[in-house]
This record gives structure tokens, C-alpha cells and sequence, in this order.
């Protein structure tokens, strides 16, 4: 959670709003890595969690980190995947995008480029990127669905997710989420456990797990989310009995059109990683 976060709408609070307590921040982060980086980045972290620690990150893997703030996850993670990947971090502001140049200079970072843009629309290709990751943003974002559609167009197929973010107990109301983000800052807007499940489902993630970490208020929690795209093959497997392949509808008919409204019908073939016609 940072200002700054690349997230669609304006940010809901300042760091007067989060910083009362150890739930937010660099000291979620081990201290072999916050002595690592760079003090600005470190200061600029508003976090609820720390996705570098559970995205299984590997050599020559390609990361975008949304909402990268500072860039405290984003530097973090081009030291996983090395001098043959590459970590992406978006954001919306001016301010952050300035910031976190100086920051990735200061730790000597190369494989690495920051992005202006939302979490809503990310400027990248479908199907380049390897795994995405987010530190407490996606609950910021006014059009979740927007997020989750693009967070799987722009992975590869067999791509994942390894997202902190805050979540709902099931049986808050929203009006129950808006009171406790009165006084704990950007939480009001959290998906309920169930509401980010079917979210994720309703893009076309599966092996979706949601594991509760810490409370940051009552009923509301930071989590980590995993999840993963399909492959084709797993596509195909899903789809049996439809006619739906390959995120296409009635597929290779004239008919055929795109299972998600942000696509066309060839995105929606090259993001699932069909080579039908």
C-alpha cells in the first residue's frame, strides 16, 4: 500500500493513515534484505506483506511488481531472477516513477524498468510475463475485475500470481469494510476471501489459494494470493463438454468471439496459448 500505487483512483489516505503499527511496511521485510536496499525505498514502502517472499521467483523469470511504489519489491525481485530476467514495476505518479529511478541507480539495478501506467491497463504484450506480483494495491482499485483480467492477458500460459493484499472476513458487509478503513487507513475497499476467489475464477485463474497472513483490523487481514494461468492443454481439459477453447467462444466458427470483453478473439488465442487458426 503506498502512495502512488498505480491503481485506477486516487489514493485514499497518506502514510499518516497505516503507519501505527507493525502490519504495514519495511519491517515486513526479512533484515538482510531492507539492508540491502536503498533507505528511500525502504521509507516508501507501505506494504501489508512481502510477494517476493511467495512468488517462487526463479532465474530468467520476467516479474511485474503493480503498484510499485518506492520500488522496494520490484529491486527485490531483480536479484531473484538475475542478470537473464528482468523486473517490471508500474505506477501512475510522476513523483513515484522519479523516486524509484533513483533508487534502482543507487542499488545498481539493470535489469530492471518502471512503467507508467494503471493496474487497470498495464502497458505491456499478452502473454510476456512470467509472474506477476502486488504489495497491498489491488484492494485500492475501484474495477477489480479490470485488474484480474489484466494480470492473466498479460501473463504467459502456466504464468502465476504472488500477490499480498488485504481481504474481508466473509461475513463483513461492505459498510462493515468502509467503518474499519475509517481508522486503518486503504482497507475499505478489500474483497471479502470469497469475492477475490471468485474474481480470480471468473478471469480464468485456477490452483487460486488465499492464505490469511495477519489481521490489520478487525475481520480484514492481509493475505497472500497465489494463483496460476492455464496452459492450453489445461484449457482444453477445463473446457470439455463446451464450446469454449482457447478463450474462445463457439472457436473456429464464424460465430467465435472472445470469452473476456477486453480482448479480441486473436488476443484471447495468443494470451491462452492456442495455435488454432
Amino acid at each position: 500500500m503506498e502512495m502512488g500505487t498505480g491503481a485506477g483512483s486516487t489514493a485514499c489516505c497518506g502514510p499518516e493513515a497505516i503507519e501505527i503499527d507493525d502490519n504495514f511496511g519495511s519491517t515486513l521485510y526479512a533484515e538482510d534484505e531492507r539492508d540491502t536496499l536503498p533507505a528511500e525505498a525502504l521509507a516508501a514502502s507501505l506494504g501489508c506483506g512481502n510477494p517476493t517472499a511467495v512468488a517462487d521467483l526463479h532465474e530468467g523469470d520476467r516479474v511485474l511488481d503493480l503498484g510499485s511504489g518506492g520500488g522496494i519489491d520490484v529491486l527485490l525481485s531483480a536479484r531473484h531472477v538475475g542478470p537473464t530476467g528482468k523486473a517490471y514495476g508500474l505506477d501512475m505518479t510522476e513523483e513515484m516513477l522519479a523516486l524509484v529511478l533513483e533508487n534502482q541507480q543507487k542499488a545498481g539495478a539493470t535489469n530492471v524498468e518502471f512503467l507508467k501506467g494503471t493496474i487497470e491497463a498495464i502497458p505491456l504484450p499478452a502473454n510476456t510475463i512470467d509472474v506477476v506480483i502486488s504489495n497491498c494495491v489491488i484492494n485500492l482499485s475501484t474495477d477489480k475485475p479490470a485488474v484480474f483480467a489484466e494480470m492473466i492477458r498479460v501473463l504467459k500460459p502456466g504464468g502465476r500470481i504472488g500477490i499480498s493484499d488485504v481481504v474481508a472476513d466473509d461475513t463483513l458487509t461492505p459498510d462493515q469494510r468502509a467503518e474499519r478503513g475509517d481508522y486503518v487507513g486503504c482497507i475499505a475497499g478489500a474483497l471479502s476471501l470469497a469475492e477475490y476467489r471468485q474474481g480470480l475464477e471468473a478471469a480464468g485463474f485456477t490452483n487460486i489459494e488465499l492464505s490469511p497472513t495477519h489481521a490489520v483490523a478487525d475481520g480484514m487481514h492481509s493475505a497472500i494470493v497465489r494463483a496460476t494461468k492455464p496452459t492450453a492443454s489445461n484449457k482444453a481439459e477445463a473446457s470439455t463438454g463446451s464450446d469454449s477453447c482457447c478463450g474462445v467462444t463457439a472457436c473456429c466458427t464464424p460465430a467465435e468471439q472472445a470469452d473476456g470483453p477486453n480482448s479480441t478473439v486473436a488476443e484471447a488465442k495468443s494470451a491462452s496459448g492456442c495455435n488454432c487458426g
